[in-house]
């Protein structure tokens, strides 16, 4: 899913892209874009088990794998939430849960994500961020 080899490095490419637009339309419409790229989630997946809560909008976030890499798959009947969606997994899936631990979500700040967001969708960018941290722990722990 991602091509850049460090969470880092996709942070840097994420802000790197959204220098690109010069008001948050264009922001807004390239999130909306980017959500209509994820791979569609099973709907055997779109379950209570795999339901983020905090979210206003309806999310799934399933992760595979162990400590050393976790795959991440995820969707939301939200648009623009998709496409928060695609810049959480283009950053944290396919890493180590020792790296997606160590690595803070500071392209949020540097888009002005954290400006332009409605509190409902901060608040639910917060409660994604806090699931896959939570499944890195897990995966941690069990290793």
């Amino acid at each position: 899913m991602n091509t850049e080899a460090t969470a880092l490095e996709a942070e840097r490419a994420i802000v790197d892209e959204f220098a690109y637009f010069g008001d948050w339309t264009e922001r807004y419409q390239y999130l909306i874009d980017l959500g209509r790229k994820l791979p569609p989630l099973p709907a055997e997946l779109m379950t209570e088990a795999y339901k983020v809560h905090g979210c206003q909008s309806q999310v799934w976030v399933v992760a595979e794998g162990d400590a050393q890499r976790i795959e991440f798959r995820a969707a939301s009947d939200s648009a623009i939430v998709s496409g928060l969606i695609a810049l959480l997994l283009r950053v944290y899936s396919g890493r180590s849960a020792a790296e997606i631990l160590a690595t803070d979500p500071g392209f949020v700040q540097e888009i002005g994500l954290a400006k332009h967001l409605s509190p409902t969708r901060s608040n639910g960018l917060a409660a994604m961020l806090k699931t896959v941290r939570a499944h890195a722990e897990r995966a941690l722990a069990a290793a």
